[in-house]
């Protein structure tokens, strides 16, 4: 049982770097969640795949912090 305490002391470390990860992308999230407000205000329709380059543009920014925040900047 000693390597499942392994697997959720990575889980922590990952959930402990989450802030700091989507800090880094804040100009991507605020870019999909406007893309995302304005196909929701009145009149309008949110559908599959209408903020996918806004999506795409914050999992490539999160995917980059996350890997330079867990290993350091390495």
């Amino acid at each position: 049982m000693s390597g499942n305490g392994a697997v959720w002391g990575r889980v922590r470390s990952r959930l402990r770097a989450f802030p700091e990860c989507l800090a880094a992308c804040g100009a991507e999230a605020a870019a999909y969640g406007r893309c995302v407000q304005a196909s929701t205000a009145p009149g309008g329709c949110l559908k599959k795949d209408l903020c996918a380059q806004e999506f795409e543009a914050l999992r490539s920014c999160f995917a980059a912090a996350a890997k330079n925040t867990l290993t350091g900047g390495r």
